[in-house]
């Protein structure tokens, strides 16, 4: 099968186009979810689930960090208090087990992903012990088709903690770069050299890692065309398996670590599109291939095999594969998806480890999804994920007649086609090489909440 590879870069489009809206990786989005989801709805959908017999996928939150990123916008806890993390570790032990009740013993665990904060926050005897804990609870695929990742901070992360997460089973990692320029790095309080990302992804490959992908931020403090090009020759010198290059949203009114970094020192949005840009020519150029949105993928990934068998999704950690797995979310804020429904645990630590010292699974809120929310959500995930979507293939599964259901969608989309975003016929949806960058503003004509949404500053921009 030919790679699609092809991104049109045209800048009137893209500034056209620039709006807020959801990243989709979920439909609905988390700002549907409601208090009205309780544990009872959320057993009700767990026996849903285990009725499925899907394979299961299980994400670990572990909010703490040593040191502030002034960018960040994470669910994160800055401390070196000992005990508050020992509190919080007792809790995630016991809701694994209670979480572990709810579902078949015999369904199998394919992915598992830890995510922060930062995972490697916690020291060795933490991370055995949680990992015994889920291995106590639920049944893990050992086979070589496992995928097991943990995102690291390469600060804190030497040899022997990469062999230590070979030896738990660990087999994909993400490493949070974002720039490798040393004026960016102190703007935003984040100082990592080159030669150590290198030497660690080196030892990570040495030890079985069998993915490595790189976070980058474009739209930092300081950045430009020229500094961000030194970044990616770096980078592209290295051959990480996989690259997110994230917009940076500079929130400081709700985030209080960006109030660190100065409005005068972040790039003006001209440069700031030069960059992104540039940054798809030369990563294209390089090999790597686009997968979407802010994913690129070298030739041989699984995320480029995803995407041509169909196996692709979008889910909370971005694009990833076993689309076909029911999502546990284990740790405070997290977030399942399990049996037609989101569920997200409580927000605070204080809030979610009361709700388990009272003996409950701390479910905070989520969403059962009806017809019409399974449906959009197929249509919504297909355009982000392969690029078309034939009507067909919807048809079958939904039993409706598209072109009758989507009138006024396919209406609203005819705008987007005279733009050369799109391509529609009378059987599918093709995206154009221009549209690719604008997967978001041609999935938001299908979200019906868009139109009753009344806080739109919640999304980020689409560039």
């Amino acid at each position: 099968m030919t790679i699609q590879n092809a991104v049109c870069f045209d800048e009137d489009l893209v500034i056209r186009y620039d709006g807020r809206g959801p990243r989709y990786t979920s439909y609905p989005t988390a700002l549907q979810f409601h208090d009205d989801f309780g544990l009872d709805e959320y057993r009700r959908h767990a026996r849903i689930s285990n009725a499925s017999q899907k394979p299961l996928s299980v994400y670990v939150h572990i909010p703490f960090c040593h040191a502030l990123c002034y960018y960040c916008g994470c669910n994160k806890i800055v401390t070196r208090n000992a005990s508050r993390v020992q509190n919080y570790l007792h809790a995630l032990h016991r809701e694994i087990e209670m979480q572990a009740e709810l579902f078949d013993s015999a369904r199998s665990v394919e992915q598992l992903h830890f995510g922060g904060g930062t995972p490697t926050y916690l020291d060795e005897p933490q991370l055995r012990s949680l990992m015994r804990a889920l291995h106590r609870s639920f049944r893990f695929d050992e086979s070589d088709s496992r995928q097991f990742s943990i995102e690291v901070d390469p600060r804190t992360v030497g040899r022997a903690e990469i062999e230590l997460l070979a030896e738990l089973g660990f087999n994909r990692m993400s490493l949070g770069v974002q720039d490798f320029d040393a004026v960016v790095q102190k703007a935003v309080n984040r100082i990592q050299s080159a030669d150590q990302i290198k030497t660690l992804l080196i030892r990570a490959q040495q030890n079985g890692f069998r993915s490595i992908s790189f976070d980058l931020i474009y739209g930092l403090p300081h950045q430009s065309v020229k500094s961000f090009d030194q970044t990616l020759d770096k980078v592209i010198d290295m051959q990480p398996n996989r690259l997110a290059i994230y917009n940076y949203a500079h929130l400081p009114e709700r985030f209080k670590g960006q109030r660190m970094i100065r409005d005068e020192d972040i790039p003006q949005p001209k440069e700031k599109l030069d960059i992104l840009h540039h940054t798809i020519d030369k990563l294209t150029g390089a090999g790597y291939v686009y997968i979407g949105m802010d994913h690129f993928a070298l030739p041989d990934d699984e995320l480029v095999s995803a995407q041509q068998n169909h196996s692709l999704q979008r889910n909370f950690q971005g694009y990833s594969t076993h689309a076909n797995c029911d999502l546990i979310g284990l740790g405070v804020s997290a977030i399942g998806n399990i049996g037609g429904s989101y569920v997200q645990n409580s927000l605070s630590t204080i809030e979610y480890e009361e709700q388990i010292s009272q003996g409950n699974i701390p479910v905070k809120r989520g969403l059962s999804l009806d017809d019409d929310d399974k449906l959009r959500a197929r249509v919504i995930q297909k355009l982000m994920c392969y690029d078309a979507m034939t009507f067909a293939e919807i048809e079958r599964e939904f039993s409706i007649v598209f072109s009758d259901y989507f009138e006024p969608e396919l209406a609203k989309l005819q705008p987007l086609a005279d733009d050369g975003l799109i391509v529609v016929d009378d059987k599918a949806i093709h995206i154009t090489s221009k549209g690719r960058l604008l997967l978001r503003s041609i999935g938001m004509v299908f979200d019906r909440y868009l139109p009753t949404s009344q806080d739109n500053t919640r999304y980020s921009r689409a560039i």
